[in-house]
């Protein structure tokens, strides 16, 4: 383990390239890398959010005199659910009607029932994190073979270099949870410096050609985890 970590940190994508030319014993396997990394992050996520009594949790307005509704944002995305004015009937804002109705029998139209549903939800979306990763993982291995089809690389090969990767960006939450000023910003800078570099590495091809790609793909993996994230949202909220 510390022989892969020390070269999937060092080298953006040289683990991938040691795999696919058949290293494979000197290595953790892919996706045991993936999943030992995630989880230990996803678990490390949910721990400092129950000892950390200060973080915020989802937007819940129960002042007097207003409405209580719940407020779920990704990207441009929005969600709203709530109480209409005057405590008259139940609303949805960017919800399917039939989610929504699904929302009205589940929440009720109290307010004290969407409170106290709504303070297990963070922890609801925690757990939505992981397997909503793993269902997007081939999705960002589909997005690469159509990105980098004349490179003829089995499908199966563009997943093992979307698993390399996505463990780095899982390392990457983790340092963002370190006590250490500054620290959280030098590790979200680092996701697209690195990402761009294993691209590079692995990849190859022009400087420009794989900005053009790259540009595509983030583009198209950002729409994909915005969607996800608002079905895992509408999960935690009917759970």
């Amino acid at each position: 383990m510390w022989r892969t970590l020390a070269l999937l940190l060092r080298r953006p994508g040289e683990l991938t390239r040691q795999y696919l030319r058949g290293r494979r014993k000197h290595y953790v396997l892919p996706l045991r890398l993936y999943l030992t990394i995630s989880v230990l992050v996803l678990l490390a996520v949910r721990v400092s959010t129950l000892l950390d009594p200060s973080t915020p949790q989802p937007a819940l307005q129960v002042d007097k005199g207003e409405t209580p509704k719940i407020e779920l944002s990704v990207g441009g995305a929005s969600m709203q659910v709530g109480i209409k004015p005057g405590g008259e009937g139940f609303e949805c804002r960017n919800v399917p009607a039939a989610v929504c109705k699904r929302l009205e029998q589940r929440l009720g139209i109290g307010p004290a029932a969407l409170a106290n549903d709504t303070s297990g939800l963070k922890a609801r979306l925690t757990d939505a994190v992981g397997p909503m990763m793993f269902v997007l993982l081939p999705c960002f291995a589909a997005g690469l073979a159509i990105a980098y089809r004349n490179r003829r690389l089995r499908y199966t090969e563009h997943l093992v270099f979307a698993l390399h990767l996505h463990a780095f960006w899982f390392l990457m939450l983790g340092v963002t949870l370190l006590p250490l000023g500054g620290l959280q910003l030098v590790a979200w800078l680092a996701v697209p410096v690195y990402t761009w570099l294993a691209l590079r590495r692995v990849y190859g091809g022009r400087w420009w050609t794989q900005a053009l790609r790259a540009s595509v793909l983030a583009t198209f993996y950002f729409t994909t985890l915005v969607t996800a994230t608002m079905f895992a949202a509408l999960w935690a909220l009917l759970a």
